[in-house]
């Protein structure tokens, strides 16, 4: 569950100081700029300091050249989602929650990766302690260049949102607001096992990121809140991270989320681009949203690593895609050209990263 924040809501508490104090830096370093560009044009006569021009383009380091990534197939994340869908809703404390970690678990050490399951606990908005159970997979973990790829795994325990008044107690299936992210990311990995890219790849499942009250913006995503006060090493940096979130559905969308804008706007544009370099702009649309609280908000603020958040989300009429916190967020919702539209961009974005 994600909220919008920027215009029906409150904004994060530290956001406007961050807004501050980027602003103050960036006027210092304009007025270092005019200060510098006043200063007499040093004329050069290359002749008499016997400049070589042709070894100076020589030493110039060659672009990387472009890396082909493996195809994504979207029958085998489709068959990764529906996996979860069958457990049924992976609520804490259930069955079908414990069933789904060591799922993941297992999957994970198949293809090849060191697994950790990062157990806590942290208390719901209603007063209830829950175990916090988040899946890493780490892959390359000898490189020191990382990218962070992420989603949530567990289900919200109420179907809130549900037009039907008997089904508003019942739990949500989350299978696209969830298991479709997690899907896309068991693909990949079974795809770095074939082909390993350049780069680290970490891949972490969040716990307990759909148990929150609509009324505050704090009570979700405390599974990526545990994570980010309680890195699973120590000193853990990664050159960015992506986040999946209802990344499954017919028809979907994702415009640019206004706090992966803020805070990093050279990944989205790396991502938007990408997608439309390889014919996926229909998904990727170049629009901008209001800020949103989700998993990547603590990456961002707590963690300090540029997160972009991939959430479908209608920009017209501000509204999440329409299964959203509703019984029918079943199997049924998940499209396999959406999953291929976003693991193709993925895995073009992660294996052309220097």
């Amino acid at each position: 569950m994600v909220l919008i924040k920027k215009n029906n809501s409150v904004k994060l508490k530290n956001l406007r100081d961050l807004c501050v104090e980027k602003t103050g830096t960036l006027l210092i370093i304009a007025i270092s700029l005019f200060i510098f560009s006043c200063q007499p044009e040093k004329k050069t006569d290359n002749t008499a300091n016997n400049i070589d021009k042709t070894t100076i383009n020589t030493n110039t380091v060659p672009a990387k050249a472009h890396v082909v990534p493996p195809d994504f197939n979207s029958d085998s994340a489709f068959t990764y989602v529906k996996a979860q869908a069958d457990m049924g809703p992976r609520v804490p404390g259930s069955k079908a929650h414990d069933k789904a970690v060591a799922y993941y678990e297992k999957f994970f050490k198949q293809q090849g990766a060191e697994v950790k399951v990062q157990g806590g606990n942290m208390n719901t908005y209603d007063g209830k302690e829950w175990r916090i159970d988040n899946v890493i997979a780490t892959f390359n973990p000898q490189v020191k260049t990382r990218i962070l790829l992420c989603a949530h795994y567990d289900s919200r325990p109420f179907s809130d949102k549900d037009p039907i008044p008997a089904n508003k107690t019942k739990p949500c299936p989350g299978v696209n607001d969830g298991a479709s992210g997690v899907g896309i990311l068991m693909e990949i990995a079974r795809l770095i096992k074939q082909k390993s890219p350049d780069v680290g790849i970490d891949i972490i499942l969040f716990d307990l990121e759909d148990y929150g009250d609509n009324g505050d913006q704090y009570s979700w995503c405390l599974g990526s809140v545990y994570w980010a006060n309680h890195l699973h090493k120590a000193n853990y940096k990664a050159k960015y991270g992506i986040l999946l979130d209802m990344v499954g559905a017919k028809d979907a969308v994702f415009p640019k989320e206004g706090v992966s804008v803020f805070d990093a706007n050279d990944v989205v544009t790396k991502i938007w681009s990408t997608a439309a370099k390889i014919g996926y702009a229909n998904y990727f649309v170049d629009e901008t949203t209001g800020e949103m609280t989700d998993d990547h908000v603590p990456v961002n603020k707590i963690a300090q690593i540029p997160c972009v958040d991939i959430l479908h989300y209608n920009y017209l009429t501000n509204e999440f895609f329409e299964h959203h916190h509703q019984i029918t967020d079943d199997i049924n919702t998940i499209d396999k050209s959406t999953l291929k539209a976003v693991g193709q961009t993925l895995l073009e974005v992660i294996y052309n990263e220097e």
